[in-house]
């Protein structure tokens, strides 16, 4: 039986425990803003707004909110994209003891009415574009009041009077719409500042923060102020280069994901770093933002990291200002980490981190050995086991695969209002990831796949991430992905959906032959199907659930 992970066996010098600050999440904004009130807060294409500028409309947001009823313990909705908007909501709730329910602006109005419901929200913080599907599902929530807002709304001259027109062409609805509990977030932002905290404490709820719904309906994971501060102060150990007030972080990473929440928002006010705003990932803005910003830290996916690499505009670019990249919500292949290093000169740091820890447990160290194919590290104060999955209670020696399961102090406290749900997943302290990993002697850890993604065929088992990087080695491959899909002799077979690159004549058998030569027999796909783009989250994580629901005989498939 092998030792629980604490910490780095590799590097002595990383602590293994963490002290995590005896406050809550508003304290990082009024933190920065008591130190460095002048300090730019948010860049939002070429509008800045400072960390006391910040502070003080979220004081009047918060008043506000107090006067439409909002108080302690109880849910706002937020249907918002990455903007200023979000960040001044979620902190002038948290102020006041409420609850952020931290919506994805990509759900459909059957998703949006389930999560309203599920949450209890009766306030929602809404974008303009989004009030069509708001007015969907007007008469299946229970919404007392809806706060109108718009990008407009924080835009620079001339960007702020031309957007509209934009907008328009584009079939977007724009601006402030009158109704039934409508009302106007300029009008809000004309309260007075509100005098004093109800100050929510580290077991008070925080986020209602569903999960992507990649495997099935989504839950809501409970986290406590107490766990997304754990999470920060453990990225703040593991980093000790970071430079108060002088870094420049990229916020593509959407807020309402846990990953973008904690790496791109948290974590950054917490070092009164400047966050960099995206709304979403459009290639020719975010090249103009790495030379404008010139940003010293990147939190990313895969799917960013190889739209940089098969950019021909990246080598051009000066990236001397990055110093630390970070990759996660699902494994990084080997050959893109390689190809962007080789390209930007800035090291990628793989982790590892799911919504229900706030998510981040596992980082690479930022110097030193950093093996191949690795998420790294328990981050400090983090034990992490590798179980057998039949039982889930027996450890697995260093090399052996079976289910990681993790204890720390960002876990979540459990599945909103679905305590069999919670009790699958939070046994005896610990939480069962649902991820299959191993151990190495030096206790670096390798997520080999989910276990609902082992594709089992005639027997064998197989791991798509090991199709994966085989594909990713073929110069004409863009993005690959392997699932299994049923089969009435071997119960499962392997296929690829392979979106090719740029210019690339790609043919099935020229696929199944260089699988066959990188891959053992019974690795090899059977069919393979190409694809323009692949289906994909939020936060850019592949949907393998929505590819296994689409597969079907294609002419370029093969078999």
């Amino acid at each position: 039986m092998t030792t629980p992970v604490w910490a780095s066996q590799y590097d002595p010098g990383i602590p293994l425990t963490v002290a995590v600050p005896p406050s809550s999440v508003p304290w990082l904004l009024l933190e920065a803003a008591s130190k460095s009130p002048q300090s730019p807060a948010l860049a939002f294409f070429g509008q800045n707004l400072t960390y006391g500028a910040l502070s003080q409309q979220a004081a009047r947001l918060s008043q506000a909110f107090q006067d439409l009823g909002l108080g302690p313990g109880e849910p706002l909705g937020i249907y918002l994209p990455n903007c200023p908007q979000l960040v001044l909501a979620y902190h002038a709730a948290l102020r006041l003891g409420a609850v952020a329910v931290l919506l994805n602006p990509l759900l459909s109005p059957k998703e949006l009415a389930y999560q309203l419901q599920d949450s209890g929200a009766r306030r929602l913080v809404v974008l303009d574009h989004f009030l069509p599907r708001v007015e969907e599902v007007w008469d299946r929530v229970n919404l007392s009041h809806l706060i109108i807002t718009g990008l407009k709304d924080y835009l620079p001259w001339p960007l702020s009077w031309l957007y509209p027109f934009k907008a328009r062409r584009q079939g977007l609805v724009t601006g402030f719409r009158p109704g039934p509990g409508h009302l106007s977030w300029r009008e809000l932002l004309q309260s007075p500042p509100l005098e004093g905290l109800s100050q929510p404490q580290p077991v008070d709820l925080a986020v209602l923060q569903y999960t992507g719904g990649t495997t099935g309906t989504p839950k809501a994971a409970m986290l406590t102020h107490g766990n997304l501060m754990a999470n920060v102060a453990q990225i703040n150990a593991w980093l000790p280069q970071v430079r108060y007030g002088e870094e420049r972080v990229v916020g593509l990473l959407p807020f309402s994901h846990s990953f973008g929440l904690t790496a791109c928002l948290n974590w950054p006010m917490s070092q009164a770093a400047l966050i960099i705003v995206l709304p979403r990932f459009e290639i020719d803005g975010f090249l103009k933002v790495l030379r404008q910003y010139r940003p010293t830290m990147l939190p990313g996916v895969p799917t960013l990291f190889v739209a940089l690499i098969n950019d021909r505009r990246l080598p051009g670019l000066d990236l001397s200002s990055l110093w630390a990249c970070i990759s996660g919500s699902a494994p990084l292949p080997l050959e893109v980490r390689e190809r962007f290093e080789a390209l930007s000169g800035c090291r990628i740091l793989e982790g590892y981190g799911l919504t229900e820890a706030a998510p981040v447990t596992h980082l690479n160290p930022i110097q030193g050995k950093r093996p191949p194919g690795s998420m790294g590290l328990p981050l400090p104060g983090t034990r992490a086991r590798v179980v057998d999955q039949e039982t889930g209670a027996r450890d697995l020696p260093p090399g052996e695969v079976g289910e990681l399961i993790i204890q720390g102090p960002q876990v979540m406290q459990g599945y909103w209002q679905q305590p069999e749900e919670t009790a699958l997943v939070l046994r005896d302290g610990w939480l069962y990831t649902g991820d299959l990993a191993r151990m190495d002697e030096e206790g670096f850890f390798y997520i080999v796949e989910r276990k609902k993604d082992l594709i089992i065929a005639g027997g064998y088992k197989i791991y798509p991430r090991e199709v994966e990087e085989v594909l990713y080695q073929h110069p004409g491959v863009k993005e690959a992905v392997a699932l299994g899909v049923p089969d009435a002799y071997r119960g499962e077979t392997v296929k690829v959906v392979i979106v090719p690159q740029a210019g690339a004549n790609l043919t099935a058998e020229e696929i199944l032959e260089f699988c066959q030569h990188n891959l053992a027999v019974y690795k090899v796909p059977k069919i393979v199907e190409f694809r323009a783009e692949l289906p994909k989250s939020l936060v850019g994580k592949v949907l393998r659930r929505v590819l296994k629901e689409e597969s079907g005989p294609t002419a370029d498939q093969t078999g």
